[in-house]
């Protein structure tokens, strides 16, 4: 480490054994990934707090820094480093996802962070406890999800590691036109299988039967936590209920290799309450995910959500106006 608190990807993973509960995120190789991918990471600590920022050109001569489910460790006091390398690097703005058990918007609206109009990770999401027996996860389950499980396995479904990140990236894209999401290129995932996957940190499952494909997920993970990021199906056979024994192996895979939790990885960003009294009749943006995962017995939990410290007010101003953003 320099004198200015700058770490190389070594000694980034080697604060980050301080500190296990990290989020996937906040590894160095997920920085590597990003940096295949026009970002450029700059890692620093100070205190027992640190932080991997992404950079990223968006137009000539201006940039963002983002810092995604982060910083790590106690690190209001590391809010003006923030500030200072994002200012030294060029960024119009700093954007900051603190992770869910980091301090709260106040901390940093006095900091002169703002709320984002949106955000760019999802902020709510379902965690499913891994701690317990298999028949336990099962039976915090409902009903009908336990039942579908079954029903995968008696129609004939069953679930194998997939090495083919490319016909994976494939399926999604497919997938991402009929359900109307955006996807990453074929090259992005498979960076992310070359990078994570050797060091036993994901997996690609493909749900098939008969021959045919049914779908697929990626996941991850990493130290104590686990998480299902991307996912996709072919329309094929869809009263087999592939999804259902796709995160069943999901979460046996994460269970197998020690992990703790299972993130589901995004819900409508709303409260308990609020997703309870709704999921029956909304159909629009994320709700019908939400019916799907709220069958797996996971705990609902949220971030403090998206921040934005203006460092350029000109371009913020616009960018704000614009409200345009890319893929993170």
């Amino acid at each position: 480490m320099n004198r200015s608190g700058t770490l190389t990807a070594g000694e980034w993973e080697s604060f980050l054994l301080q500190h296990p509960q990290a989020h996937l995120l906040q590894t160095s190789t997920w920085g590597e990934l990003k940096a295949r991918h026009g970002w450029q990471p700059h890692r620093l600590a100070r205190g027992g707090a640190g932080a991997q920022i992404l950079f990223r050109r968006v137009v000539p001569g201006l940039r963002i820094g983002y810092v995604p489910r982060g910083p790590v460790g106690p690190w209001t006091g590391l809010l003006g480093d923030l500030a200072e390398a994002s200012r030294s690097a060029g960024a119009f703005v700093l954007i900051l996802e603190p992770d869910a058990d980091d301090p709260a918007g106040a901390d940093l609206a006095a900091h002169g962070f703002v709320r984002s109009a949106r955000s760019v990770q999802p902020s709510t999401s379902l965690r499913v406890d891994l701690t317990t027996s298999e028949d336990g996860m099962l039976a915090r389950m409902h009903q009908k999800t336990r039942y579908n499980i079954g029903l995968a396995g008696r129609r004939g479904v069953t679930v194998r590691p997939w090495d083919d990140p490319e016909g994976f990236a494939a399926m999604l894209r497919a997938t991402g036109e009929r359900q109307g999401f955006g996807v990453h290129t074929p090259a992005y995932y498979r960076d992310a299988y070359d990078l994570f996957h050797p060091r036993g940190e994901a997996e690609i499952l493909l749900a098939e039967a008969e021959g045919e494909s049914l779908g697929a997920l990626m996941v991850f993970g990493c130290g104590p936590g686990s998480w299902y990021l991307y996912g996709a199906s072919t329309g094929l056979r869809r009263e087999w209920m592939a999804p259902y024994l796709l995160q069943w192996e999901a979460m046996r895979w994460a269970r197998g290799r020690g992990a703790a939790w299972y993130d589901l990885w995004g819900v409508p960003d709303a409260t308990l309450d609020a997703l309870e009294a709704g999921f029956e009749q909304r159909r629009d943006g994320l709700w019908g995910v939400y019916r799907f995962k709220r069958g797996f017995g996971g705990q609902w939990f949220q971030t403090s959500g998206t921040w934005e410290l203006p460092i350029r007010p000109a371009p913020y101003r616009a960018y704000r106006l614009l409200g345009t953003r890319r893929v993170a």
